[in-house]
């Protein structure tokens, strides 16, 4: 979408993924399984490194780079083609469900309009990707990512939703492995914003 590109393929970027008409399907055990699976394939096989993250229900927010020997742009390219597979094959499969049928049919309308699809849609083409120069700007993804289900109001505090990486930076365990960004005191980035 307008002009949005990534430049420097192995730089530290804000990126976020959504679903079209922003379609509720990450509030599903099975589909949210496939997310996180696709995101840990690419940090074990396409050099992804992932320093900050939440998952909504239909939506993802990432701080993350690639290493050297590969491209940001072609591994977020294939995690959102094989996560989009997977979970448009589940929903196929389930075709009874009156849900996953409505879903379909929006999936299916918004992969007709796209001339790239061959069928379905699930993600948006764009990932809004935002290069992070400084660690002020990083500060402020970080905070905007662990805040996300806070402003939401899912939770109270950032640490309570177990679907970001706001414990992670408190000294807890996660769902997805991460490389914690230290630029001073945790509670600069995670509170006040």
């Amino acid at each position: 979408m307008g002009g949005h590109k990534i430049i420097n393929q192995n730089a530290l970027h804000f990126l976020t993924m959504t679903v079209v008409a922003w379609v509720k399907i990450f509030d599903t055990k099975e589909n949210l399984q496939i997310l996180v699976d696709s995101l840990k394939f690419c940090q074990s096989n396409k050099g992804l490194i992932i320093n900050a993250y939440v998952i909504m229900s239909n939506h993802i927010h990432l701080i993350c780079y690639t290493k050297e020997s590969f491209n940001l742009s072609e591994t977020i390219r294939d995690f959102k083609r094989f996560s989009a597979n997977a979970i448009i094959n589940k929903l196929l499969s389930e075709s009874s469900n009156n849900k996953s049928d409505e879903t379909i049919k929006i999936f299916q309308s918004y992969g007709a309009a796209n001339r790239n699809n061959l069928k379905y849609q699930l993600w948006y083409q764009h990932n809004k990707p935002m290069e992070l120069y400084s660690p002020k700007w990083v500060y402020q993804k970080i905070a905007y990512i662990h805040n996300n289900p806070v402003r939401a109001g899912i939770v109270e505090n950032p640490e309570e939703y177990s679907l970001s990486s706001a414990k992670q930076y408190m000294g807890e365990n996660g769902i997805i492995d991460v490389e914690i960004l230290d630029f001073g005191s945790v509670e600069g980035y995670i509170s006040g914003y």
